[in-house]
């Protein structure tokens, strides 16, 4: 039988491993790692995916998890039990904000929000019982730029853990283990696997006993990541660098262009040398900014739907980072969940529009986006 050598890792769409006796069901307990045996546990092409996500951000090792809200439960659930008490940034994404104060709230884990002008000063809100701080390198949808490392700083002193959600700027512009983050979560669907056609996340730690934790709360809780989207997330994540690459170079250049225009108000992109963080974001992206970016017209919703209508190429599409620009509402979407004041406080208004820049020429996009203002 000739050796096969596949340049292509196959597809094992299979949900569990064979044995030939007892004793091989023995090696594999005694010595973790060298065999599979359910793919709720491990399988080829989530371990693929988990080890080169793992070797671009700089861990100890990587879990790959269903969805990106898999992967923020995981995280959470290996440092915290009932009755710790957890730090969150003021400004993120919606989701997060919903799971943390309206799911774990009910098993017994506190949450307190930083306001951002307390982020690197937040001694006073750390309890006996804290036992982590949550941010994003970018927040969504606003794109604040956190200083990683100050804010590292701030955890170790008082010895929590320092977990960074990383989906907007991807380990292509900043890898947070490097600058003192614990653990690093992605949502996989953006722009790792890039192409809009799998949900998934991951979380990379670099602490072993962590790593362990997480692979723990994976396993029991069943939040493991199917073979076929483990292999095609793999597959995306092969031309991250060349698809971030264009991803910055056409956002600056659509943010340039907004913030000239006579009907948009105002625009949020760290490429903007009017962006508060816009140095901090240069030292951390290396010189890029990342693909997304926010604006603002008048805070009319039915400005917004004349918007929207006169766009001809570009969907509204309640996600983001595909190879395909689109447009989302973060009022109706991603940040529905908070009350009338958290998004009045964080700036969220009706007028506020959340763009996910594509790859595509950028005149084309410039072009779809003339249309869509000029019906104002």
């Amino acid at each position: 039988m000739p050796v096969i050598s596949p340049k292509a890792t196959p597809i094992y769409q299979t949900s569990v491993f064979t044995f030939n006796d007892l004793n091989e069901l023995e090696t594999y307990f005694e010595q973790p790692g060298n065999r599979y045996m359910y793919s709720r546990y491990a399988n080829p092409n989530s371990d693929e995916l988990a080890n080169e996500v793992n070797a671009l951000e700089g861990g100890a090792g990587a879990i790959v998890t269903s969805s990106g809200m898999s992967a923020i439960l995981a995280a959470i659930l290996a440092v915290c039990k009932a009755g710790d008490h957890v730090l969150c940034a003021e400004e993120i994404y919606g989701g997060s904000s919903v799971l943390i104060t309206q799911e774990l709230s009910r098993i017994g884990i506190e949450v307190t929000y930083v306001p951002s002008a307390d982020t690197y000063s937040f001694d006073a809100l750390v309890q006996p019982n804290t036992r982590l701080f949550l941010a994003e390198t970018m927040s969504n949808p606003l794109l604040l730029v956190f200083d990683i490392n100050r804010l590292a700083e701030q955890t170790r002193k008082h010895n929590i853990k320092l977990v960074v959600d990383n989906t907007f700027a991807t380990p292509i512009l900043t890898k947070p283990l490097l600058l003192g983050a614990d653990i690093v979560i992605h949502s996989v669907t953006k722009y790792l696997s890039g192409h809009s056609d799998v949900t998934a996340g991951v979380v990379i730690c670099k602490a072993a006993e962590d790593l362990q934790r997480v692979q723990k709360v994976m396993m029991t809780y069943g939040l493991n990541l199917s073979p076929f989207e483990s292999w095609l997330a793999a597959r995306g994540l092969k031309t991250l660098r060349l698809r971030m690459k264009q991803h910055c170079a056409n956002a600056l250049d659509v943010a340039e262009y907004l913030a000239s225009h006579a009907k948009v108000e105002q625009v949020w992109y760290p490429g903007l040398s009017a962006h508060p963080q816009h140095r901090l974001a240069y030292e951390q992206g290396g010189g890029m900014y990342g693909g997304m970016l926010s604006f603002r017209i008048a805070d009319d919703t039915e400005a917004v739907n004349k918007f929207m209508r006169g766009l001809e190429h570009i969907p509204f599409a309640p996600s983001l980072a595909g190879v395909s620009t689109s447009i989302s509402y973060p009022l109706g979407t991603s940040h529905r969940s908070l009350s009338k004041e958290q998004q009045q406080k964080i700036g969220i208004t009706a007028g506020v529009i959340r763009l996910s820049v594509g790859i595509e020429e950028p005149e084309e996009l410039l072009t779809d986006l003339e249309r869509g203002l000029s019906k104002l």
